[in-house]
C-alpha cells in the first residue's frame, strides 16, 4: 500500500511527541512505505517545484518514521483475529497513488470500519480520523443496512476542484498519476457526496478540518491540512479518553 508522503508522516510524528502507542495496520503486515515518487528522483524535484513533492524536512521525517518501523508493530488486517475494537483512534491516512485502493477496495477494511467508526458515536472513548483518500475508506464502508458509515456524518474530503487541477497541470509528465482509479474517474469529492452526507470541501489553501458534532470524527482534506488534523485529533482523544 502506497500513502502520501506528509498524510501519513506529520500525523505519525504528531502521535508520537503526544505519547501515542501507533500500531500500523497492512493488509499481510508487511511495512508500508510512502509514494516514491513525491519523495526522490526526478518526480519529487519537478513535485517540489509545483508545490506538491516532499521538501528536506519531510523526507528527513519520513526516513525516521521508516527506522522506527523496525521496532514498531505491524499488523495484519487480513489475520483472522484482528479487530479495530482494541484502539481508541483508527487514523486513515490516504494518498493518491493507484496502490492506496488497497485499502478502499478492501471488503475486509469495509467490515472493520463498519464494526468500528458506530462506536465512536458520543459519548465514546473511541475516535476516528481521515485525511484524502482516507476518508473514501470510510464512505465506502457500509452498514448492514447499506448506507455507508458516515451517511450521517459531517465530512471534508479532497475537494474535485483540486484534484482536477493538479491532474491537468502534471499530466504532460505524469500522466493519471494523481487520478487514483484512471483518468476519466470520478473526483473524490464525488465519491464521498455520493454516499448521502454533507461534505464541506473549501478551496483555499489555508489549513482546514471538519469535526463532526455527533462522532468523534475529524477528517481533512489534502496534504496542508496534515498538522492541524493530527493535533486536533490528539486533543479529541485526550478529551474522550481522559489521558
Amino acid at each position: 500500500m502506497k500513502n502520501s508522503y506528509s498524510v501519513t508522516v506529520i500525523p505519525y510524528h504528531e502521535f508520537k511527541k503526544a505519547g501515542f502507542d501507533i500500531h500500523f495496520v497492512t493488509e499481510k503486515g508487511n511495512t508500508p512505505d510512502c509514494d516514491v515518487k513525491m519523495l526522490a528522483g526526478m518526480t519529487q524535484k519537478l513535485l517540489v517545484g509545483c508545490l506538491l513533492g516532499a521538501t528536506k524536512n519531510v523526507c528527513g521525517l519520513y526516513a525516521q518514521m521508516k527506522e522506527d518501523m523496525k521496532s514498531t508493530n505491524i499488523v495484519a488486517w487480513t489475520d483472522e483475529d484482528f479487530s479495530l475494537d482494541p484502539y481508541d483512534l483508527v487514523f486513515l491516512p490516504g494518498g493518491h497513488e493507484k496502490g492506496v485502493v488497497q485499502v478502499i477496495n478492501s471488503p475486509i477494511v469495509h467490515r472493520l470500519i463498519a464494526d468500528y467508526f458506530p462506536k465512536t458515536k458520543k459519548p465514546s472513548r473511541k475516535s476516528c480520523a481521515a485525511i484524502c483518500h482516507g476518508v473514501m475508506v470510510l464512505s465506502e464502508s457500509s452498514l448492514p443496512g447499506g448506507k455507508s458509515v458516515l451517511h450521517d456524518v459531517t465530512t471534508t474530503a479532497l475537494p474535485g476542484a483540486m484534484e482536477q487541477s493538479i491532474f491537468w497541470s502534471t499530466r504532460l509528465f505524469l500522466g493519471d498519476y494523481y487520478k487514483t482509479y484512471g483518468a476519466g474517474s470520478e473526483s473524490v469529492e464525488t465519491s464521498v457526496k455520493g454516499c448521502w452526507h454533507f461534505c464541506a470541501v473549501p478551496t483555499d489553501l489555508n489549513s482546514f478540518i471538519r469535526e463532526d458534532e455527533n462522532y468523534n470524527y475529524i477528517s481533512g482534506r489534502f496534504p496542508p491540512d496534515s498538522k492541524l488534523l493530527a493535533e486536533k485529533t490528539i486533543l479529541m482523544v485526550q478529551a474522550v479518553t481522559g489521558e
